[in-house]
């Protein structure tokens, strides 16, 4: 397929007019994207803590983190040589904190991915096919919906033995029914449409249909839908590390709220051993779900016409 040739005019390819049409398309959504005040705060501000996290080694020294090397005293308030204090280690608070970003939100991504795989391959595939296949994969949903997150989680992080890749193995696979439930009902409504009923009548097999159509159109959603995800893993981590199910060997923001609280540091009035860790876990959290919201009003028409 090309464009008719003419007096100057330039002859395109099908794929060239694809790819045209794709970057327009990014280039409307960025457009649309930062026009929305909340989702670029959010973007801000989350870009600051990823920066945070990936150049942490530049930052702050790691040797910093080993109790056998600390050099401050025990809960010292925030000082020149200490800016936030130190823990009841006699560690920098400020050094755990910025080494504590990198885990928190390695869980949170990595859990998210998981949680987005299951959760998608479950609603496409029940959402699609349907019968007794599509009833099973429904039903499976709903069980694990109708179980509380918290205590589940907890008996597969205390079966499973504390450490990071657990961790992750235990949030992501308690965070996938909502996901699937979402991806089910668009899929359901995108099997009504037209155009697959044409492509059906023409030949299209199964997997044509899925891979050309079906997740096609769903994709913006799972986009959007995994931010907001991404919010739930950092604090499902941090609540559980909280507990005392996460990684002894490794410092994230959870085990530092959890070793504030163990400690006394809120009845000793320690305030900056705890109130770092839990503001940083809260503009995290309200980053992601202020881009997910930004997406999803970008993605879906009808949020834009509102």
């Amino acid at each position: 397929m090309s464009t008719p040739a003419g007096d100057g005019a330039v002859t395109l390819t099908s794929r060239q007019l694809t790819r045209r049409r794709r970057r327009a398309s990014r280039s409307r959504a960025w457009r649309e994207f930062r026009s929305n005040r909340a989702g670029m705060f959010g973007l801000v501000v989350l870009s600051i803590f990823v920066l945070v996290a990936v150049f942490a080694p530049l930052i702050a020294d790691r040797s910093g983190l080993e109790v056998t090397q600390a050099t401050g005293g025990i809960l010292e308030p925030p000082s020149r040589e200490y800016w936030l204090g130190t823990d009841d280690n006699g560690r920098s608070v400020l050094t755990l904190l910025i080494w504590g970003s990198r885990i928190s939100l390695f869980v949170g991504l990595m859990a998210t991915v998981i949680s987005m795989l299951i959760g998608t391959f479950v609603g496409l595939t029940s959402g699609y096919f349907g019968g007794w296949v599509g009833a099973v994969l429904f039903r499976l949903t709903e069980w694990f919906l109708a179980i509380p997150f918290l205590p589940l989680a907890i008996v597969l992080a205390t079966v499973l033995g504390r450490s990071l890749v657990n961790i992750v193995i235990v949030i992501g696979v308690t965070s996938w029914p909502g996901t699937a439930l979402l991806i089910r009902s668009q899929v359901l409504s995108i099997k009504e449409r037209a155009f697959l009923e044409r492509s059906r009548a023409l030949g299209a097999g199964h997997r044509h249909l899925i891979n050309r159509h079906v997740f096609p159109n769903v994709v913006p959603l799972v986009f959007a839908n995994t931010t907001l995800c991404v919010a739930v893993a950092i604090l499902s981590e941090t609540t559980l590390s909280f507990l005392g199910l996460g990684d002894p060997t490794r410092v994230s923001w959870g085990s530092m709220l959890d070793d504030a609280y163990s400690v006394g540091a809120i009845t000793t009035g320690s305030w900056w051993f705890f109130v770092p860790p839990g503001l940083c876990v809260v503009l995290v959290v309200l980053s992601f779900t202020l881009v997910g919201q930004a997406l999803e009003a970008v993605l879906n028409p009808k949020l834009r016409e509102r």
